[in-house]
């Protein structure tokens, strides 16, 4: 099965084609594509923002198109910052300040009040017009320091108290297993699965 992962960035792209390395799946990039459409991700969940890009590029190419969208929630902070997770601290910050902003945030919150999840949406749009979608969440605690290497965005202060790791901090191979994003793609592949028996 031929699909286009609706993302630019390569890294992810090698990250997902791990996640469904038993399935028989070529995955493509949006970089295998010229003048694309601008998508503005106006949705105000991560599941409409997941439609909006996997519809928008299906239609544009006339394949099978997989998007996702996810994001941090922080329970003290009301669900902060949510769909606004990758520009939390303005349109074009990086890793570094989204964090920063985030735990300015929660200074005055201890660390026992700071229970965040994950969230992921991902959504299968197919050429023939329909989709399915899956969800998923990872639950854990933002702490103030940062510690591990491995991962990116809010991963090196997202603590998992059930591995006493943060995100940053696990192998790929457990990342996959329980992250938000590793679950909602367990859904995907046993969707797969079902539809190739």
């Amino acid at each position: 099965m031929k699909m286009v992962f609706a993302t630019k960035n390569e890294g992810k792209v090698k990250e997902i084609s791990e996640m469904l390395s038993s399935m028989e799946v070529e995955l493509m990039s949006l970089n295998h594509f010229e003048s694309l459409p601008e998508i503005i991700e106006d949705g105000k969940t991560y599941l409409e923002n997941a439609f909006k890009k996997a519809k928008i590029i299906s239609e544009f190419t006339g394949e099978t198109v997989l998007a996702d969208d996810s994001g941090l929630e922080v329970d003290a902070l009301g669900g902060e910052p949510g769909i606004y997770s990758a520009r939390y601290a303005g349109e074009s910050a990086t890793d570094d300040e989204n964090n920063a902003r985030l735990l300015d945030r929660l200074k005055e919150v201890p660390l026992e009040k700071r229970g965040a999840s994950f969230c992921c949406a991902l959504v299968l749009f197919e050429t023939n017009g329909n989709y399915h979608s899956f969800e998923a969440r990872w639950q854990g605690i933002i702490i103030d320091e940062s510690r591990g290497d491995k991962g990116f965005g809010y991963d090196p202060i997202f603590f998992c108290p059930e591995l006493n790791k943060t995100a940053a901090e696990l192998s790929p191979d457990i990342k996959n297993k329980v992250s938000h994003r590793g679950q909602a793609f367990a859904k995907l592949k046993d969707y797969l699965g079902s539809i190739t028996k």
